[in-house]
């Protein structure tokens, strides 16, 4: 019976010192804390890892790194940081965090964040026993833009183009116009470009032919939902001021036409139709010569004004662009009203004539 008691107890024993192992270093695993972390551009990021349960990990290896082939973003060996065998962008840049090592947690904190640094890490932990263990989690860097620019181009037959222009986000922002209202106006044109930094340019434009009163350009950081908006007023008078001078000289024209067939008209009924040859000297005078004139005025402006370079509101010579057409139009206008008055004095004349025949 006494050799049966002590079978018992070395039983005991023995699954108590394999459940000591197990816990001591089969259990032990490395976790952290967030999975994802966040930071600006040109701030600071915490990457932190633990070893559960409580271990310390003074003496062990500690590592992070990008790739499983990449130099490590830093090391941390017999109680010592490698700072030599870092990736050179992080040289100076990190600062290991070991408050906590007793209790098996630790931390890489580091600064001077740029969009490189977007991306996966991973920290391990190892010692002689042969344990080894990896945490992952991912750093997202966002930056919102500074400036945000609203141009107004100048209006043309089609209408006012409104150009939106934003640089330095990351990563790339969602755009949108609204109107005083808050609803969403479809854009024209949306385009994108990174500069060498990999920071985003974003620009948006608005093709509008009526006012819309306020237009807000909005800009918004997809992961922070950060939001930037630059509104802008177009006025009544930016449209339509080149389809009315075009109607307007279209209209002269035609008037200027009536009369001169009516001219035309008259002399053949006074002479005859057969003095149709007698009338081809007309062709040289001078109201034919005011009617090409006025057509090549015409078709001057029918191919000037749409397909002409748009020039900014804020360029400094806008407002010089817009009085040299406006003055030229008011001398045209000026030149077709001198010459109408003696076309009409000719109809008049012959008018008179044409009742004077006797019958």
């Amino acid at each position: 019976m006494m050799k049966l008691k002590f079978s018992y107890f070395s039983g005991y024993c023995g699954s108590f010192l394999f459940l000591q192992v197990m816990m001591s270093s089969g259990k032990l695993m490395v976790t952290t804390t967030t999975k994802h972390v966040l930071a600006r551009v040109g701030g600071q990021a915490e990457l932190s890892c633990q070893v559960t349960p409580l271990h310390n990990v003074e003496y062990m290896e500690v590592r992070w790194f990008r790739s499983v082939h990449s130099q490590p973003v830093y090391l941390y060996r017999g109680g010592h940081g490698m700072n030599g065998e870092a990736a050179p962008e992080y040289v100076n840049r990190t600062e290991f965090m070991k408050d906590a090592i007793g209790k098996g947690r630790v931390a890489l904190r580091i600064h001077n964040i740029s969009i490189s640094d977007d991306g996966l890490y991973q920290c391990s932990f190892s010692d002689d026993s042969g344990f080894i263990d990896v945490a992952r989690m991912n750093l997202s860097v966002t930056a919102v833009g500074l400036e945000t620019q609203i141009h107004v181009q100048a209006p043309d037959a089609n209408g006012v183009m409104v150009e939106c222009n934003s640089g330095g986000w990351f990563p790339q922002p969602q755009m949108e116009w609204r109107d005083s209202r808050g609803k969403a106006l479809p854009p024209s044109s949306k385009s994108y470009s990174q500069d060498e930094a990999r920071f985003f340019h974003m620009t948006m434009t608005l093709l509008t032919n009526r006012s819309q009163g306020n237009i807000i350009c909005c800009i918004f950081n997809p992961v922070t939902g950060e939001e930037k908006q630059t509104s802008i007023i177009l006025a009544n008078g930016l449209f339509n001021q080149d389809g009315i001078w075009m109607s307007f000289l279209v209209f002269i024209a035609f008037i200027m036409l009536l009369l001169f067939v009516i001219y035309i008209s008259c002399l053949c009924i006074k002479h005859g139709f057969g003095c149709l040859h007698r009338c081809l000297p007309l062709l040289n005078s001078w109201p034919v010569h005011t009617l090409s004139f006025l057509a090549c005025a015409l078709v001057l402006f029918a191919v000037y004004l749409p397909f002409r370079i748009r020039v900014s509101l804020s360029d400094p010579q806008f407002p010089l662009y817009k009085s040299w057409i406006t003055e030229l139009i008011y001398v045209i206008i000026f030149l077709l009203m001198f010459f109408l008055l003696p076309i009409i004095v000719l109809i008049l004349i012959q008018l008179a004539r044409f009742h004077h025949i006797p019958k």
